[in-house]
């Protein structure tokens, strides 16, 4: 069987050799080269076209967030970021790096993981990345600089039927969303509820910098607030590690278990909607591995919502979207940029 091909990128020569020690050590996986520096990352990419990349933020000479950059609009390659980084700048920098078309993200070990937990899991995510057909992914026009003439919410013509977006995403998401949040005019009035797959340490700020690549205000749900009325018009997001639903037209956060393996879950939002809004909500199933989400959008349109699914074309990983689709849950299947023109008509497209 054909091995799975792995360049490793860490500065520090101790992490970098406990990576490849992982990584060999798993007899699907062939690491073939290592790299010390973001300039000889991609010079290795462009001569020995690996599977994979596992790739460090913070290195000399050319930043990680540059060789992501340069590496998916020259040599697209499925890209794991393994990062220690957990203050405000660097945790921008990853979604920066997330948004230019890495695929993944993993904490380095810290020594006190559970025995193997963390070796497990980097082997896992690089095979399951290996899976994913990238493509080539021009960072420019998602700048995360702040957008021009933000507005404050203002009462538009929105379609009568629907008084809240919900979206859900994975793998791939980051990217996707703010695409589609760019598309939506600045005075956009119907409240949008987001969950993305995140985990922490690495969520902690994703709300902060989606704010600065919105036109709508961006940040984490709270605990018992209504929810916003059409007219007041922003995006509320689930926060790493708990559950966002809607009971009794208030956002609730929850410790309930893992769905699917998610907290949060798409699911758990999506069911809540269809038990809350029924017929009153669109909601979009974006890019991602897994199913999670696709039992709840079938409930949405069970309910009489409008529900959306991004189609196979558009989707860094068409997991998530194609199970929805395969139940019949989808009333449309979009491409990414025929996404957020539908929603900002207030009907699918």
């Amino acid at each position: 069987m054909k091995k799975i091909r792995v360049l490793v990128v860490d500065d520090s020569v101790t992490v970098r050799k406990r990576l490849v020690e992982v990584l060999s050590a798993d007899p699907e996986l062939e690491v073939v080269a290592e790299a010390d520096d973001g300039k000889t990352a991609i010079e290795l990419c462009q001569s020995l076209r690996p599977d994979v990349v596992t790739l460090d933020m913070m290195l000399p000479v050319m930043t990680g967030l540059a060789a992501t950059e340069y590496i998916m609009a020259h040599c697209p390659t499925p890209i794991v970021i393994v990062s220690a980084s957990t203050n405000r700048g660097e945790l921008f920098r990853t979604y920066e790096a997330l948004a230019a078309g890495a695929v993944d993200v993993l904490e380095k070990p810290t020594g006190n993981e559970v025995a193997d937990d963390w070796e497990r899991r980097l082997v896992s995510t690089v095979k399951l990345v290996s899976r994913i057909k990238v493509i080539t992914h021009l960072r420019g026009k998602l700048r995360s600089s702040m957008p021009e003439n933000r507005a404050e919410p203002v009462a538009g013509p929105p379609s009568p039927r629907c008084h809240v977006v919900a979206i859900g995403a994975s793998t791939g998401g980051p990217a996707a969303i703010v695409e589609i949040l760019r598309s939506l005019p600045p005075g956009f009035p119907i409240p949008i509820l987001l969950v993305i797959h995140i985990g922490e340490p690495f969520g902690t700020a994703f709300a902060d910098w989606l704010d600065g690549c919105s036109p709508l205000r961006v940040a984490y749900a709270k605990d018992g607030e209504p929810l916003p009325a059409v007219g007041h018009g922003r995006v509320i997001m689930a926060p790493p590690d708990r559950h966002l639903v809607i009971r009794q037209g208030r956002l609730r956060l929850t410790s309930d278990p893992e769905r699917h393996s998610c907290r949060p879950s798409v699911d758990e939002l999506f069911m809540s909607l269809a038990r809350e809004c029924g017929d009153r909500c669109t909601a979009c199933l974006l890019t991602g591995m897994g199913k999670d989400g696709a039992a709840g959008l079938l409930e949405l349109r069970r309910a009489g919502g409008t529900t959306i699914a991004q189609n196979e074309e558009t989707s860094v990983v068409f997991g998530m979207p194609r199970e929805a689709i395969l139940l019949g849950a989808a009333l449309q299947v979009l491409p990414l940029g025929e996404i957020g023109p539908a929603l900002a008509a207030g009907r699918p497209a």
